[in-house]
């Protein structure tokens, strides 16, 4: 259950990602509630990351660390 859960939030970082680019999208609301489930465990790694890096790079790090942590369970 706790595996289809984390890939469930996979899918939901990468939908977030691809939203991004559309921003007609991301106004609407439910696109906005995407977002702020998405963001809410990438934020605490952008504060750590330079602000002068050109593409961010926490929905790779949220999902590698969500891997990560399915190959431990």
């Amino acid at each position: 259950m706790i595996h289809y859960l984390l890939q469930l939030f996979i899918y939901i970082i990468i939908a977030d990602v691809i939203l991004s680019y559309f921003p007609d999208v991301r106004r609407q609301q439910w696109a906005q509630v995407l977002h702020k489930i998405a963001d809410a465990p990438q934020r605490p790694i952008r504060e750590m990351l330079p602000k002068d890096i050109p593409l961010d790079p926490s929905p790779m790090i949220i999902i590698i660390l969500i891997q990560i942590l399915m190959y431990i369970l």
